[in-house]
């Protein structure tokens, strides 16, 4: 049975009790309403009370803000994760005993493995848990077993939460309900429902709104993404509502948000949403004009938007291998040569930046060239899956076809009469009957092997160096273009992981090439990006702010 805390220095005399405070909560609500007594704050100042009371040193306190418990949980709890390591590894001093102290057992956790976590770590420590106004010995059975069953309610609660959240989601997604955060361009009206804030109605806010639209036509006409991003960290009117500069990330995720043609994305499928297009998208010509903005973002046979080509393969892709897998490479000028490759963060690390390029390329290209190895850890084994991808690219090629071909009719003109051979009505109705099609078998083949196009190409292609490289054209067969920068180093980030070590001698002048260790998809070290910096949002190279407007 538990201890009560009046009672404590009675079963544990002759000691000093010192207390860690956690509070959490997974979701903010307004003060006043149904709920508000299960802030953090308020948690933690309940805490404070019982430890006043009881005489209790308050040793340190611990805040999980707007963050999951549960194993749903898509953002690790900092907080939890510190408390674990300072029980652990910070042992009370002769004559203490310490408490952790908690508003009730879901506070701590809402999945079993973090309650394991937790019980261990106090068990190790002989550290109390407290909750409820009850205190638990973990060194006993009877007090094991209750916390457990306390877990194992916990989680349950979270698990019938989860499902109801699910429900509600489908519902709001098939009444085509606003969700996620509110995009660039639109304003939400909110009100307190059941005693949670409610978005009840989306609209264009009538300043940002037509910068959406000015966007797209700049795109559309042409010009760079670039220029794009310098008129609208120059404008006013273009300036993001969390005060961050537009990159190039987030510039791309606006010109690509199809919120903005009265759609929400739910399961991976477009349903009409009930707000309205922004004025300008909600005609067939507005509709298309997205569309093809859309095909110059995202084609992978071409380059992107005129001045915003990368000009590094490795640059914030490599990692530094003495600093850890957050410091990255970048491209570093210097006189009368080309650029070193340099560790953004400490400057330890450095090599001439043609060396590595070549080192990698060469490993990669011989990667894919041993088809038995990049088809096993790329694509699932399935006996039909090259069947199925057969079918689902010849789709894919006939829809592309269909496209071009309208697309070039509209471009040509009558010279009898002086007009376009396809009215811009007709390609309108075109790309918006082809694209979504498109965009489907896309996603099947995505969906099929979980692989990109591009990486499917390298995997297919009968000679790897030649995708890579390419290959003039001969008297029998046709030239093939080589990748462009910006393909190779997505096919890079994809399959493989770019570590740069100190060199074994001080001053040596001889090129080390094993300073440079590969770690390939599916092997040990393997990294899909490197580490978020703390107190960061850069997952990619300095600059990149969190997107502003999309679900």
């Amino acid at each position: 049975m538990p201890y009560a805390p009046e009672y404590l220095h009675l079963v544990i005399p002759g000691v000093h009790f010192e207390a860690y405070l956690y509070g959490r909560n997974s979701e903010n609500v307004f003060k006043g309403i149904a709920g508000a007594g299960d802030s953090v704050d308020d948690q933690l100042a309940t805490g404070r009370d019982l430890c006043d009371r009881y005489d209790w040193t308050i040793v340190r306190e611990f805040k999980d803000s707007d963050l999951s418990a549960s194993r749903h949980a898509k953002k690790a709890r900092g907080d939890f994760e510190d408390l674990i390591d300072t029980i652990t590894h910070n042992p009370a001093p002769e004559g203490v005993v310490r408490i952790v102290v908690a508003y009730e057992a879901s506070r701590y956790y809402r999945d079993l493995d973090a309650y394991l976590r937790l019980r261990k770590a106090c068990m190790a420590s002989n550290v109390l848990l407290c909750y409820n106004g009850q205190v638990y010995d973990l060194s006993r059975r009877d007090d094991r077993k209750a916390t457990a069953q306390h877990a194992i309610d916990a989680e349950d609660e979270a698990d019938a939460i989860q499902d109801r959240n699910a429900r509600t989601t489908t519902l709001q997604a098939q009444a085509g309900k606003p969700h996620g955060r509110l995009p660039f361009g639109y304003a939400r009206e909110y009100a307190v429902v059941g005693g949670r804030q409610r978005c009840i109605r989306q609209y264009e806010d009538p300043v940002r709104g037509p910068v959406v639209l000015k966007a797209l036509q700049h795109i559309d006409s042409g010009k760079s993404v670039r220029s794009l991003l310098q008129w609208m960290n120059s404008t006013p009117e273009a300036a993001r509502p969390d005060g961050a500069p537009w990159s190039p990330r987030t510039v791309r995720i606006l010109l690509l948000n199809r919120a903005y043609l009265g759609e929400r994305l739910h399961n991976g499928a477009y349903l009409k949403g009930s707000w309205d297009p922004i004025k300008g998208l909600d005609t067939p010509q507005g509709r298309a004009m997205f569309n093809r903005v859309t095909a110059k973002l995202t084609d992978p046979d071409r380059r992107s938007a005129r001045g915003t080509e990368v000009s590094h393969l490795l640059s914030y892709l490599a990692l530094c291998g003495e600093c850890g897998d957050h410091a990255m490479l970048c491209a570093q000028s210097r006189k009368g040569g080309r650029p070193n490759l340099t560790c953004e963060l400490n400057r330890d690390v450095t090599m001439a930046e043609e060396v590595v390029d070549a080192y990698v390329e060469e490993h990669v290209i011989d990667w894919f060239s041993r088809k038995d190895v990049a088809r096993a850890a790329l694509v699932p084994n399935d006996e039909d899956v090259a069947e199925k991808m057969a079918t689902i690219q010849r789709l894919i090629n006939g829809y592309e076809e269909q496209l071009r071909e309208t697309r070039a009719l509209a471009k040509t003109f009558d010279e009898a009469t002086g007009r376009p051979k396809l009215s811009a009505a007709s390609l309108a109705d075109m790309e918006q009957t082809l694209s979504p099609k498109l965009e489907a078998e896309r996603k099947k083949l995505r969906d099929l092997t979980g692989v990109s196009p591009l990486l499917l190409g390298m995997l297919e292609a009968d000679d790897p160096d030649v995708r890579w490289n390419g290959r003039p054209a001969t008297e029998t067969d046709p030239a093939v273009p080589a990748l462009t920068l910006e393909q190779k180093r997505e096919i890079i980030r994809k399959v493989v992981t770019v570590r740069l070590h100190k060199a074994s001698r001080w001053g040596s002048n001889k090129v080390d090439l094993s300073r440079i260790r590969l770690a390939f998809f599916g092997e040990p070290g393997f990294r899909a990006g490197p580490l978020r910096v703390p107190g960061t949002s850069r997952a990619e190279g300095p600059g990149l702010a969190a997107a502003s407007g999309t679900e």
